[in-house]
């Protein structure tokens, strides 16, 4: 169900949507290869080829050396991944699709995620959580400005779906990161993206853009209505 979070943008507001909410269309990246620091080119359904890419922070956030590691400071724009610490594929034996991609220190460091094109919308599974409300993911447009924050509300292994209320494809990268206590760390796998076309309903404040196909019906249908009414403005002329 669509729901608004928190929004840290006088231009933008952040809304939570469902798994179901993805068509079939939708970009989905699984982490299958055992790597450090990901980068996947993605042919998408309607935004081309997009390149996504994995670190542990933007510019402007300083990953601590804590345990666990988070995230403190804004990213700078342009928004730009780095590495101050890695990301890497990992297998996890709490989630029934592993392996995953963890942050470090394993399970217990941020990710973040890049993608060289904006996108309307953004899911993945997060998890396996202990606690409630202890790790936030957080949206941001290409200047590096928050877009909005939601954090975990339930336990065990949660699915996490960002899109921005526009519709538009404003969301240029996410961070996750461990915000409050939480006793066996975080993972993520299955990453879903794509633009408002990806989407089985639009964000709130969207008008919905018809496929081409649409058009087309309703050209058809004009043109039946058209000559529907001058056959009878003659009928009505020779009665």
């Amino acid at each position: 169900m669509l729901g608004t979070c928190l929004a840290t943008s006088s231009h933008a507001q952040l809304v939570r949507i469902a798994e179901g909410d993805f068509t079939p269309q939708a970009s989905v990246l699984t982490f299958s290869t055992y790597e450090t620091n990901p980068s996947y080119d993605i042919e998408t359904a309607t935004l081309g080829t997009v390149t996504v890419s994995f670190g542990s922070n933007f510019a402007g956030q300083t990953v601590t050396n804590d345990f666990p590691s988070t995230l403190v400071g804004s990213p700078t724009g342009p928004l730009t991944l780095l590495h101050d610490t890695n990301v890497y594929v990992t297998g996890d034996i709490s989630n029934p699709t592993s392996p995953v991609l963890s942050g470090t220190p394993t399970f217990n460091g941020p990710i973040s995620v890049f993608f060289s094109k904006p996108v309307a919308a953004v899911g993945l599974d997060g998890g396996f959580f202990n606690a409630l409300n202890s790790t936030s993911i957080e949206a941001f447009s290409a200047d590096g400005a928050s877009i909005g924050i939601v954090t975990n509300t339930e336990l065990g292994i949660e699915f996490f779906g960002l899109a921005d209320a526009s519709g538009d494809n404003v969301i240029s990268g996410i961070s996750f990161y461990i915000t409050g206590p939480e006793p066996a760390g975080f993972a993520i796998d299955n990453l879903t993206f794509g633009s408002a076309r990806e989407l089985t309903r639009p964000p709130p404040g969207m008008t919905p853009i018809p496929e081409p196909s649409t058009y087309a019906a309703f050209a058809s249908l004009g043109l039946v209505l058209l000559i529907v009414r001058r056959f009878h403005r003659r009928n009505a002329a020779n009665a």
